[in-house]
């Protein structure tokens, strides 16, 4: 890997799904990740612009949440990035109004100054976001452009305005995602499926060492009553180069919420039931706060009223900076049994071999995130969250989670960071 040439790496500074599907090739990437609408040099008006798109975005995501209102304030936003039914099949290439909306934007000159500094010195150029497709084609970008999804699947806006004129390659994370960009226009030779690349911290090389020995681990503390493991053991140990027994070691529960932070009250409503537990030292909890101070001291105050401020077996995670957010919660993921989390990015993170316990879906993209899952079979819709501890003990020891982290590992691409830098290798030649 050391002797692959680096390409331009871009994403967006909106919530944490753009970057988190750059960072795992941060190491590949010339100058490290660009956020196009935070970087060195941005224009005024530019970056005001994307400051409006993210606060408004934001501020619709909590306004839900109000009574009467919030839904259809929300629906008719998601509207606006709706994914329409794949089938039957049939041709999607018609532009939206949300395409329209960016590409005037780029019209008027949006992302131009960025692309004139990249072409001073042209190298492959990968994207985690789809307006930077629109520029990059527009100004005539002299490189090879990429673009990586970051869902299930996805809206119009992520094809070219013109699909039959672009020279863009898609990478692809799901197969329905290669048939919707066809449905789009995009043609089938310039879609490569690839998976969605996964932090090599977590899986350790080619190999996939450390992620093999983690899940070893957590698929003993999964199936506590053998029930699962007794009718595969015989192939996971194969498969793992290990064999795979039960260690003594507390279970740890990771919640995880978005970037609009917009979940975090549930919190409130499950650590009352495993309170006990926690008491007990017989389960481990990382609230993710991620890169929001509000979010950490919501966290904060919540375990304060409950009395559980003093337990080392209770973390928030938090960085006010992405990147060391990113490292810490792919640290704390090694020792992670259990992913709470509502279907996002995070969706794409049953290929370490964690299973996913989903809580409501946030927009369409979401939606299709988890019947992705759910087809999978790596994840759980939760249960009522007042009574958590009840129903995760009833879900241990009937194997559920056991199988749900096999069918992630097993079903899944998770060498994605890998072979993402082989392929644009080749156009940098």
């Amino acid at each position: 890997m050391s002797n692959l040439k680096k390409f331009y790496c871009l994403a967006a500074d909106m919530g944490y799904g753009h970057q988190r599907a750059a960072n795992p090739l941060a190491a590949h990437a010339k100058g490290g990740v660009i956020n196009v609408n935070n970087y060195p040099g941005i224009g005024r008006k530019e970056k005001e612009m994307w400051q409006n798109q993210r606060g408004w975005y934001e501020w619709v995501s909590f306004f839900k949440k109000t009574p009467i209102l919030g839904k259809p304030v929300f629906g008719a936003m998601d509207r606006m990035q709706e994914i329409p039914p794949l089938y039957p099949l049939r041709d999607l290439s018609a532009s939206t109004w949300q395409q329209q909306f960016f590409f005037s934007k780029v019209k008027r000159g949006l992302g131009r100054q960025l692309i004139e500094k990249l072409s001073r010195h042209p190298l492959p150029l990968l994207t985690t976001f789809f307006v930077p497709v629109y520029f990059a084609e527009y100004y005539n970008y002299p490189g090879q452009v990429f673009c990586l999804t970051c869902d299930a699947d996805l809206n119009r806006a992520w094809a070219p305005i013109q699909p039959n004129l672009s020279r863009v390659i898609y990478l692809a994370t799901t197969y329905q995602v290669q048939q919707r960009l066809i449905s789009y226009g995009v043609a089938p030779s310039r879609i490569i499926l690839t998976g969605f690349p996964l932090p090599p911290a977590n899986i350790g090389g080619e190999d996939r060492p450390l992620l093999k020995t983690d899940l070893a681990a957590r698929l003993a503390r999964l199936d506590p009553d053998n029930r699962w493991l007794k009718r595969h053991q015989p192939m996971v140990n194969w498969e793992l180069g290990q064999a795979v027994h039960l260690q003594p070691r507390a279970l740890t529960l990771t919640f995880a919420v978005g970037g609009a932070g917009a979940q975090r009250e549930l919190a409130a409503e499950f650590l009352p039931s495993l309170k006990p537990l926690i008491k007990q030292k017989k389960i481990k909890i990382n609230l993710v706060a991620g890169a929001r101070p509000d979010v950490r001291d919501y966290f904060l105050d919540l375990l304060k009223q409950l009395r559980l401020s003093r337990f080392a077996t209770v973390k928030v995670i938090f960085q006010p900076d992405k990147n060391s957010y990113f490292r810490d919660f792919n640290h704390a993921l090694r020792s992670t049994d259990i992913l709470l989390t509502k279907p996002s990015e995070l969706s794409f993170y049953a290929g370490l071999g964690l299973p996913i316990i989903m809580t409501e879906p946030v927009g369409s993209q979401e939606t299709y995130n988890h019947d992705w899952l759910t087809a999978l079979g790596a994840a759980h819709d939760t249960l009522p969250l007042p009574y958590m501890a009840e129903w995760l003990d009833d879900w241990l020891h009937d194997g559920r989670l056991a199988r749900a982290a096999w069918q992630g590992y097993s079903e899944t691409d998770n060498l994605a960071c890998y072979t993402i830098p082989k392929i644009i290798n080749k156009y940098n030649l």
